[in-house]
């Protein structure tokens, strides 16, 4: 399986001629992310994961969460609404849905709904939680306004994956992401691990650790 890193929370697997997109939302600008793609996951609303626009020009079917089904009402029978334990099977990959909401982002705001995909056993896109599954390939949140370096070390450590790369990391500029770069590199060397952020278009290769 090929995991390629697009702009911010998004990635796309690629497997035996065949693509899924998880999280292409608005902070999302490279139109190759969806080339070609059979199926688009959605963890949940925020529109840093979710760019309804985009889906609703596209003919994808859509799994997501029951949050993010509600703004995409347009799209009928292509929208597909998964939960918290259920499986799917989507152009190749099967596909486990893990979690329910959304991190606690403010104390007077509900969290919305959020599921992770765990996707063949071998990655996990949590979305906007810290959601514990034992998996060999974790996608990490890297920045968040909900998320501090301490708290992301402690997940990292809880799951304790063969190989970590880090996400979410649309919001923090040049300075920013050098931080974050420097910590997982510390991580990395403690664990004697692979715990990077992959640049923007960067592919990698699951399973040959």
């Amino acid at each position: 399986m090929k995991l390629t890193k697009f702009g911010h929370a998004c990635v796309r697997l690629d497997k035996d001629g065949r693509a899924i997109v998880v999280d292409p939302g608005v902070m999302t600008p490279e139109a190759e992310a969806l080339n070609g793609a059979d199926a688009v996951l959605v963890t949940h609303e925020h529109l840093d994961h979710l760019d309804a626009d985009r889906l609703a020009e596209s003919t994808l079917p859509v799994y997501t969460c029951p949050g993010v089904a509600r703004h995409l009402t347009g799209l009928g029978e292509r929208v597909h609404v998964v939960n918290d334990g259920e499986s799917f099977s989507v152009a190749g990959f099967e596909v486990t849905v893990v979690g329910r909401k959304h991190h606690l982002s403010h104390p007077d705001v509900p969290p919305v709904d959020n599921v992770g995909f765990l996707v063949d056993g071998e990655v996990f896109h949590p979305g906007d939680a810290l959601t514990v599954v034992d998996v060999p390939t974790l996608l990490l949140p890297g920045q968040a306004p909900w998320l501090t370096a301490p708290a992301m070390i402690g997940y990292l450590r809880e799951v304790a994956p063969l190989r970590a790369y880090a996400i979410h990391d649309g919001l923090l500029n040049e300075w920013g992401l050098r931080v974050l770069d420097d910590v997982l590199a510390m991580e990395a060397q403690r664990a004697g691990t692979e715990i990077r952020r992959p640049r923007a278009g960067e592919s990698v290769k699951l399973g040959d650790l």
